[in-house]
């Protein structure tokens, strides 16, 4: 099979010839067909994220068809169409997975980082850890970035809690472009923020239902109750906490971001508050992929082939992308 391999962070991909693995007990072997390029895909190939599996096989926003069923395997036939998101295995014994917190197990790992992914045209995952994507309601480059993006975006969403009226949204890239239309749906006013002078995203914003949009050095016209951050930008988070009200949520969404600049008090003050998200469990993949299709949630993609996912990272990069990335398999 043709993938594309990390044989060291900070270098470009490398297109190689690998054989098929073979799953084992308890896994699928898949025929990818789409995998979404993530931010965090960037931040492993950039050597931002420590101690990757070496060489590496990246992606995590995997859609494949099963082909083959490893030991044990009753969730899925043959022909089943899946998604594969970054959470890949957990315990299921430590404190956190019994209180149902398995994305904080300290023995996780990762579909693309600590286990090979899906920028190949062939991968294996845990059968418990897939969800079934039907047929009928997203092709494999459109479902693709539900499976990180939205589910991500998902948790950063509902950790704001449930009484906003007005929303910021700090970068608007793959997962603010899902969680406006969540948001919109729900009757939210929607700020969406982006690099100073990106007025193609800001104009793609106000597209989707955003109320306002401008540079993320400005203050919206309005107060907020709530601030998602999805761009990797310490100096975002003090940003944020200077637009959001008494009692505001600030949540950051990246797993990487750059260090946060002291602040003074009286930004925190108010009972004002600060939160990150960590992962994922599997029960917000299963409630945003039920949720997804009844508002209905529409990704923007740009397809790539599998050799010139070297293309996609560097777009994504540099800013350059609307909506998401997808490598699509010949």
């Amino acid at each position: 099979m043709r993938a594309m391999v990390l044989e060291a962070p900070g270098r470009p991909l490398v297109l190689r010839e690998l054989p098929v693995p073979a799953p084992g007990p308890g896994e699928v072997l898949l025929r990818v067909e789409a995998c979404g390029v993530c931010r965090t895909d960037l931040h492993i190939v950039d050597g931002e994220l420590p101690e990757p599996k070496l060489p590496l096989i990246p992606g995590h926003q995997i859609v494949g068809r099963v082909v083959r069923l490893g030991e044990g395997v009753t969730r899925f036939r043959e022909g089943d169409r899946v998604g594969v998101p970054w959470l890949a295995e957990t315990c299921g014994t430590c404190r956190y997975c019994r209180r149902g917190q398995e994305n904080l197990c300290p023995n996780a790992r990762f579909t693309g980082y600590t286990r090979d992914g899906g920028f190949a045209e062939f991968t294996t995952a845990l059968a418990d850890y897939c969800y079934p994507l039907p047929d009928d309601v997203y092709d494999a480059p459109h479902a693709a970035p539900l499976l990180c993006a939205g589910l991500i975006g998902y948790r950063t969403y509902r950790l704001a809690g449930p009484h906003v009226e007005r929303l910021g949204l700090y970068g608007f890239g793959a997962a603010a472009h899902l969680i406006i239309q969540v948001a919109v749906a729900r009757g939210q006013q929607v700020y969406a923020f982006t690099r100073p002078g990106d007025t193609a995203a800001q104009d793609f914003a106000r597209k989707l239902g955003a109320v306002w949009a401008g540079a993320s050095t400005e203050r919206p016209p309005e107060p907020l109750d709530a601030a998602l951050i999805f761009a990797p930008v310490g100096a975002l988070v003090v940003e944020a906490l200077r637009s959001v009200d008494k009692g505001g949520v600030v949540v950051c969404g990246g797993i990487h971001m750059s260090d946060i600049p002291s602040f003074p008090y009286r930004l925190l003050w108010e009972e004002r508050v600060i939160r990150s998200v960590a992962n994922l469990t599997r029960q917000d993949g299963e409630e945003f992929l039920k949720l997804a299709p009844t508002i209905p949630v529409r990704t923007e993609v740009t397809c790539f082939p599998l050799e010139e996912a070297n293309e996609a990272l560097r777009r994504l990069r540099e800013g350059q992308l609307q909506g998401a990335a997808v490598l699509v398999m010949g």
